[in-house]
């Protein structure tokens, strides 16, 4: 993390830190209104197979407005059928938030499999823009992202979606709602006990 944190500072640019969740038609439960012994009760169709991840970036630099930059990605519960992000879909990922935040990135993430597939190494290799930290093991209190899935959980808790185009409408007004609060992505931040300026020595 620290090493991250310098090369960003040397080079002016971007930390972002990346992760992604998934969701499907059974929303969150959470505590609701009914009467003790009396559970609510909602009958709809019968559930879509349909599952949709997310691969999420909340980005920081100092002096300016922290960003979120997200991607869906539709997965059918098929025999043999992707049930997760390729490293072409990192890639992809990158390069949008690389034009988006118009500045070198340093990627922070985990030690997931395809975060260390061989054609991601490639391209960071061959793209001086791009520079990747992989966090310590077991460390998602670590990645603020994990904070994002926590916020956007939370308003769909006791959902009854109708139809997979529901689920997917509302991750995506959930997710633009913490896009336009930057406020909310620093919070996210702030969970982690991280900071982005080096403490002030005494």
């Amino acid at each position: 993390m620290a090493a991250g944190k310098r090369l960003a500072a040397a080079s002016g640019a971007w930390i972002v830190f990346e992760d992604e969740a998934g969701f499907s038609m059974t929303s969150p439960r959470a505590h609701t209104w009914g009467r003790r012994g009396h559970t609510p009760v909602i009958r709809v169709r019968g559930r879509s197979r349909r599952r949709t991840s997310i691969a999420a970036l909340c980005c920081y630099k100092p002096g300016e407005k922290s960003r979120l930059i997200h991607r869906p990605r539709a997965h059918l519960r098929l025999k043999g059928a992707r049930k997760s992000f390729s490293w072409q879909d990192y890639r992809d990922l990158l390069v949008r938030a690389h034009i988006q935040l118009d500045g070198p990135i340093v990627v922070v993430w985990d030690n997931l499999n395809t975060h260390l597939a061989t054609g991601l190494k490639r391209y960071e290799a061959d793209h001086d823009w791009l520079t990747t930290v992989r966090l310590p093991p077991y460390a998602p209190d670590l990645n603020p992202v994990e904070a994002v899935w926590s916020l956007v959980r939370r308003a769909m808790t006791n959902t009854a979606f109708d139809t997979s185009d529901d689920l997917d409408r509302t991750l995506r007004r959930e997710l633009r709602r913490i896009q336009l609060r930057p406020h909310l992505v620093d919070g996210c931040l702030t969970a982690t006990g991280l900071a982005l300026t080096p403490p002030t020595p005494p």
